[in-house]
């Protein structure tokens, strides 16, 4: 039996794992965060101080793994359960530099087609649709203003201690815009074939409803 695979690209902080993690739940499929894996990478190599010409022959000891447990995604790095540490500003920042990096992409591509293969998935990242799962039954390209992104982003953070400025929030969204667009390979591009949905005047629960939508149109 064929799987059915959905494809959600966009910007950092677009919402695309909020909404996918809604979207997979209310139609019974896996939701695969794959900005999730970058970051568990990206926290290896911080750990370790690897440096950038030894990130390549350094990543057969990075064992990453997804388990779904109670139909949520944690992220593994060998046995240890990082779900939370990858969620820094720091990680995240490095995450779109190590993105970039060929070598750490082939050693994820695999595994983020091998679970599309034996699973009805939402898959989200940057580049889904236009190189991971080029075939997707459904392609969606989520965005918002990055002024918007930010100010959910400083929503999120103002609850919790060393919440940055929102000007500092910005700026770091705008500066990893520009990193993932231009990034040598497989930049951040909307897919010919991907809906654009744009929430920057949505709520969370229109976005889902209109991306479910597009889902149900569609298969």
């Amino acid at each position: 039996m064929s799987t059915i695979n959905i494809a959600i690209d966009g910007p950092a902080g677009a919402g695309k794992s909020t909404i996918a993690k809604k979207v997979s739940a209310e139609m019974g499929y896996i939701y695969v965060d794959t900005g999730a894996l970058y970051r568990t990478i990206a926290l290896y190599i911080t750990e370790n101080n690897i440096s950038d010409e030894d990130i390549e022959k350094s990543l057969e000891n990075a064992k990453v793994s997804l388990k779904f447990i109670d139909g949520v995604q944690r992220v593994y790095l060998g046995d240890r359960d990082v779900s939370d540490l990858i969620r820094t500003p720091e990680i995240s920042m490095s995450a779109s530099r190590t993105s970039a990096i060929p070598a750490v992409r082939k050693h994820l591509f695999s595994l983020q087609q091998k679970i599309a293969n034996e699973n009805n998935v939402i898959m989200d990242g940057r580049d889904i649709g236009t190189i991971v799962l080029p075939n997707a039954d459904v392609k969606i390209f989520l965005t918002a203003s990055a002024e918007e992104r930010a100010n959910r982003r400083y929503k999120e953070l103002s609850e919790k201690p060393n919440c940055p400025p929102y000007q500092e929030i910005l700026d770091d969204i705008i500066k990893r815009d520009y990193q993932d667009m231009n990034r040598a390979t497989a930049p951040l591009k909307q897919a010919e074939d991907a809906v654009l949905v744009d929430s920057t005047n949505l709520t969370l629960e229109q976005a889902v409803e209109k991306i479910i939508e597009i889902v149900r149109e569609k298969i």
